[in-house]
């Protein structure tokens, strides 16, 4: 029974060895290379990423920011893998571009890339780099880059988007701004520490010292603390430095000024609304006190009484004409930001106004001297009579 049952195991055996599909070892053997070379190829992208960090350490060890040419960028910032996030300066501080403003972009980019470096909370999640034009030229060309400074955030995954470009001109590059506009991108928030500068502190006691030395020099008669024009003077430059922009500027840090690095034209007057230059804010001073001047002119003009050749004078000069063109031109600036109502309407009102000034100078000086005959005991027709015969 025993010797007769050993076969037919061995038949059933065979049987089901026969049942085997024949292909079955081929598609396990591919499949067993792909998961080598699956597992492989995450190691080796595992490597590079290590590598790629392990360097970018060891320059944040030596400095903050570090230059970077066209094959680094596309290394370090455009090829995968990137675990970290990249905020990239593009700049042209070769003194033959004679870009000022990137000199001073450049400065509070150090300060913040500073700030970050000896912090606590320092990691290789972020690092700062620059790109200049003379050392990246075809990296400017790859990102359709027209102007310096740019400052633009590469994220580890995906492409920038709009809101990963530092809107320069409208917020100004302060190291503070900058780090704002880092938390929002990355989520990495830096405290920014600025070196001491004692050029306020100084200038603050040699204002004291000099008003301290005036008081004690004249401390029997301190009858100028009462002079009300000593005071108006005071008054009406610090309504001009704020009615300028200065306060803006000093909370923004905006550029002097924009060179365009392509056909070399420099703009002081910036196109929108939302941001001004520096520059900007100085013509607005010099025109308000200009147009100020000229309406304390003209109203000097009209009620002064002093000697006959000083009335001839201001009876002989333009203000009224000076002033007229003087509020246009202002106008005018707000026209090149503002391009709307009431901006354009008062720019070309008194445009308008200027163009007419000329017909109405002779009305004007018989005006004048109505008003100089004014008080001397005669009837209005009198004046009249006196001023148009």
């Amino acid at each position: 029974m025993g010797a007769r049952g050993a076969p037919s195991r061995r038949r059933q055996a065979g049987r089901r060895l026969r049942y085997l599909p024949t292909g079955s070892f081929p598609f396990l053997l591919l499949l067993l290379l792909l998961c080598i070379q699956l597992g492989g190829g995450q190691k080796k992208k595992e490597n590079l990423l290590a590598e790629k960090v392990e360097q970018l350490m060891e320059w944040s060890s030596r400095r903050s920011i570090f230059r970077m040419n066209g094959d680094k960028f596309r290394k370090f910032i455009k090829a995968p893998p990137r675990n970290y996030s990249m905020i990239v300066m593009f700049t042209a501080l070769q003194p033959q571009r004679q870009c000022s403003v990137c000199r001073q972009a450049n400065e509070e980019y150090q300060i913040l890339a500073n700030s970050w470096r000896y912090s606590s909370a320092f990691c290789n999640k972020l690092f700062f780099s620059m790109v200049d034009y003379d050392e990246g030229t075809d990296v400017f060309q790859q990102l359709n880059m027209n102007s310096a400074p740019t400052f633009m955030h590469f994220p580890p995954k995906g492409r920038p988007k709009r809101a990963d470009t530092f809107d320069l001109q409208r917020i100004g590059f302060a190291a503070e701004q900058l780090a704002k506009w880092i938390a929002d991108r990355t989520d990495v928030h830096i405290r920014v520490f600025r070196p001491p500068n004692y050029s306020g502190t100084i200038a603050l006691a040699l204002l004291v010292s000099l008003v301290g030395g005036l008081l004690y020099l004249r401390r029997n008669n301190l009858e100028f603390i009462y002079n009300k024009t000593g005071w108006a003077m005071v008054s009406l430059c610090i309504v001009f430095a704020m009615t300028s922009g200065q306060m803006w500027n000093h909370i923004r840090g905006p550029p002097y000024a924009h060179k365009n690095p392509h056909n070399g034209q420099v703009s002081y007057i910036h196109g929108s609304s939302q941001a001004q230059f520096v520059a900007e804010s100085h013509i607005i001073l010099v025109l308000n006190a200009a147009i100020t001047m000229g309406m304390v002119l003209l109203n000097e003009a009209a009620t002064s009484k002093g000697d006959v050749g000083k009335r001839r004078i201001e009876k002989e000069l333009p203000v009224n004409s000076i002033f007229s063109k003087l509020f246009a031109f202002s106008s005018g600036i707000q026209d090149l930001q503002l391009h709307q109502f009431p901006a354009l309407f008062l720019s070309k009102l008194t445009t308008f106004y200027s163009l007419m000034d000329y017909s109405f100078q002779g009305g004007y000086r018989k005006i004048i001297r109505f008003y100089e005959v004014r008080g001397c005991g005669k009837t209005r027709e009198e004046h009249m009579r006196k001023i148009y015969h």
